[in-house]
């Protein structure tokens, strides 16, 4: 079996060698995404996403308009936007960011595979007010350490999992936003169980997303009860009305 995670972080590490040194600046001024979170609990919240292409599918939606893509979401009432802006695997761009983060009111998720703080001061200055950390591409103190810079800058950090192991990492380093992606990263399959396998792990005070594999209300009602928002791509990416389509994803929870 193909270890896609492996040839992606190999690739990642000659990138981050060509990438410029930047100061960081100011985070972008924007209600934040756990204030989102907080402010709406009795409905699942949707973190929407402009993705290109995927090492497991190929070409999604290549030639999507990414501001017309991201305008409809932001339409739609999302919490956040997701861009992915990895180039080689999912055909993504740093300006993809830019120029989202440029025309849009609502928080955005820089989707990378982050191993260097070169990566997050880049993402700041481009104008995301999220950056994602993956559990499985880091050692636990080289995930603290990056976790604790994106933090010192202001910015909201959404820590990525996959199995019981990586739950408790993300605890231990107090991440207050954790990601269950339902996708192997090391096969890319996708198993919208894996979610639910770890809901009896969950702590409180904390705020859990589901990842991958929703492709419709009937996947979101599933995790609704115990998640507290989704991050969707490919449906949507292939979607001919993304608006309503993210909107039909917003289902309701049932709080006490």
């Amino acid at each position: 079996m193909e270890n896609f995670l492996e040839k992606i972080l190999a690739e990642k590490v000659l990138e981050v060698a060509q990438m410029p040194l930047e100061i960081p600046g100011q985070v972008r001024k924007v209600k934040g995404f756990v204030e989102r979170l907080r402010e709406n609990p009795q409905q699942l919240q949707v973190i929407a996403e402009v993705k290109r292409a995927s090492p497991s599918l190929g070409a999604i939606n290549l030639d999507v308009d990414v501001l017309a893509q991201a305008k409809s979401y932001e339409t739609a009432g999302v919490s956040a936007i997701s861009v992915l802006t990895d180039p080689v695997f999912f055909k993504g761009a740093i300006d993809d960011l830019r120029l989202v983060a440029k025309n849009v009111d609502v928080p955005v998720l820089n989707k990378d595979f982050i191993i260097d703080k070169k990566q997050i001061t880049r993402a700041v200055n481009s104008g995301a007010t999220i950056v994602l950390l993956i559990v499985a591409c880091l050692a636990e103190k080289d995930l603290q350490d990056l976790y604790d810079y994106a933090t010192s800058l202001g910015l909201e950090v959404l820590v990525e999992v996959h199995n019981a192991e990586e739950l408790a990492i993300a605890h231990r380093i107090n991440a207050e936003l954790i990601g269950v992606n339902n996708r192997n990263l090391k096969t890319f399959e996708v198993d919208i169980q894996n979610s639910l396998d770890l809901v009896p792990l969950q702590e409180k005070e904390r705020f859990y997303i589901s990842e991958s594999g929703i492709k419709s209300p009937v996947e979101a009602e599933k995790v609704a009860q115990d998640f507290r928002a989704v991050l969707v791509g490919e449906a949507l990416m292939k979607d001919g009305n993304p608006t309503i389509a993210a909107r039909n994803l917003q289902v309701k929870r049932h709080v006490d």
